[in-house]
C-alpha cells in the first residue's frame, strides 16, 4: 500500500461543499465534492452528542493537534475518509451550523456568531493526512489496524467495513437509522444503540442463526434485504403478539433463538401474561428476564427463575433437627436415603454433603422458608430435580 503526506489541506477546503445528511447521521461529502466521508464501511457518526463533537472544535481554537487523518485514494482519484471521520463532520457541522459550543461566559455561539479571527483560526487549521492507495483487501485491513485505538469499532461495524456493499447499505438504512419509526417499537425487544449497530447485528443475527459473518458475505452484493426485513418483522411480530404487555426485562433477550424454539405453538396471550405478572410479584424469583422462557417453556424450567435459596441459618437449623432425630431413629438423616434398602439407609451425612430442598415445591406452590425446608445428601436432592 503507497501513503502520501498531505500537510496542504485546510478545514476550509474538507468544508467546501460538505453534505451532511440530519435523517441517517451521516457526513456525505466535502473537499469540493470529491470526499466520501463516510464511506459503507465505515460507522454511524456517534460524535453528536455535545461532548465529543464541540471537543473537536475547542481543540481547534486552542491548537491542539487533532492527530492524523486517513483517506483512501480510489483509482479515479476520488477520495473517500479512511480514518476521521468524526472529526471531519463534526467540523463540518459547526462550519454549517448545525451545533454550537460555548464561550468563556457559556453562553453558546453557533459558527456564524463568532469572531471574524475564530473563525478564520478554524477555517485555516491544515490537517495532517495522509493519502492510501491500496487494493481493497489492503485498505480494509489497514481500516481494522487504524481503529483499534480511540473508540474501538465493536463487532458489527467491522463486519460492515469487511463486507462493505449494497447489502450493508440496505441494512444500514432500515436497521442503523435512528429516525426509523419502527426504532421505538423494536427497543422494547433489543438492548444497545442504533448508531452502533446493535438493531442491525440482532436482525442478521436472527435471520442466519448466529452465522452472521457468512450470512453477510454470501449476500453482500444483493440490491435488497426482504429476507432479513421479514425475518426480523417475523420475531418482533410473534413476541409481540404472545406478550400482550412490554416489560423492561424484555429488552436483549435472545428472541431470535426463542422465535425459532417456541413459534409453532399456541398460546393464550391473557393467559401468559397473568403468567408473567404472577411471577412478577412473587418475591422468591430471582431473575426476572428468566420469566418470559419459563412461561413459553410451559412453566417447568425453574433453573431459569433462580428461585431464591434458603439461607445458611435455616439449612443449619433443619440440618441439626434432622440430624438429631434420625440419630434417636437409627436411620440416615436423609430422609430419602432412610427409606432406601443400600448401605447408606443408616449413615449420617455431614452438613457440607447435604443440600437443602423444599418439601412441597416452588412450582407447586411451596414457600422459601424453614417450615418447607428439608435436607437431602446431595444425590436424591439432584434426583428430585424439580423445586
Amino acid at each position: 500500500m503507497k501513503t502520501t503526506l498531505r500537510t496542504d489541506i485546510t478545514v476550509k477546503d474538507i468544508c467546501d461543499g460538505f453534505v451532511y445528511n440530519e435523517l441517517e447521521g451521516k457526513g456525505l461529502y466535502g473537499l469540493s465534492g470529491t470526499l466520501t466521508i463516510q464511506p459503507e464501511y465505515q460507522r454511524n457518526y456517534i460524535y453528536a452528542d455535545g461532548k465529543k463533537d464541540v471537543a473537536v472544535i475547542d481543540s481547534v481554537l486552542r491548537n491542539y493537534p487533532l492527530g492524523l487523518i486517513y483517506f483512501n485514494k480510489l483509482k479515479d482519484g476520488r477520495l473517500e475518509v479512511l480514518d476521521g471521520q468524526q472529526r471531519i463532520t463534526s467540523l463540518g457541522r459547526y462550519v454549517t451550523g448545525k451545533f454550537a459550543i460555548k464561550d468563556a461566559n457559556g453562553m453558546p455561539q453557533y459558527f456564524g456568531a463568532l469572531a471574524t479571527d475564530l473563525q478564520e483560526r478554524i477555517l485555516n487549521t491544515k490537517l495532517l493526512i495522509y493519502e492510501c492507495e491500496g487494493e481493497e483487501s489492503e485498505i480494509k485491513e489497514w481500516f481494522r489496524t487504524i481503529n483499534i485505538a480511540g473508540i474501538p469499532l465493536n463487532a458489527q461495524e467491522l463486519r460492515n467495513a469487511v463486507y462493505s456493499g449494497p447489502f450493508v447499505t440496505l441494512c444500514k438504512a432500515e436497521f442503523s437509522n435512528s429516525q426509523n419509526a419502527n426504532v421505538q417499537k423494536w427497543s422494547a425487544y433489543i438492548a444497545g444503540a442504533v448508531n452502533r449497530q446493535d438493531y442491525l447485528e440482532r436482525a442478521l443475527e436472527w435471520v442466519s442463526g448466529g452465522k452472521v459473518e457468512s450470512y453477510m458475505s454470501n449476500h453482500r452484493f444483493d440490491n435488497n434485504i426482504n429476507e432479513v426485513k421479514a425475518y426480523f418483522n417475523s420475531v418482533i411480530d410473534w413476541a409481540s403478539g404472545v406478550f400482550p404487555e412490554v416489560e423492561n426485562e424484555m429488552r436483549g433477550l435472545e428472541w431470535g433463538r426463542l422465535y425459532e424454539k417456541y413459534h409453532h405453538q399456541a398460546y393464550n396471550p391473557k393467559e401468559i401474561w397473568k403468567k408473567v405478572k404472577e411471577l412478577y410479584a412473587d418475591s422468591y424469583v430471582k431473575n426476572r428476564k428468566g420469566i418470559f422462557e419459563y412461561v413459553l417453556g410451559g412453566c417447568v424450567d425453574t433453573k431459569l427463575l433462580e428461585i431464591r435459596l434458603f439461607d445458611d441459618a435455616t439449612k443449619k437449623s433443619v440440618y441439626a433437627k434432622q440430624t438429631n432425630e434420625a440419630k434417636e431413629k437409627g436411620v440416615s438423616n436423609c430422609p430419602y436415603c432412610a427409606i432406601g434398602n443400600d448401605n447408606n439407609r443408616t449413615k449420617i451425612w455431614v452438613l457440607k454433603d447435604m443440600d437443602a430442598d423444599h418439601v412441597t415445591a416452588w412450582s407447586k406452590g411451596g414457600t422459601t422458608d424453614i417450615s418447607n425446608c428439608q435436607m437431602l445428601c446431595k444425590s436424591h436432592n439432584r434426583a428430585k430435580g424439580n423445586k
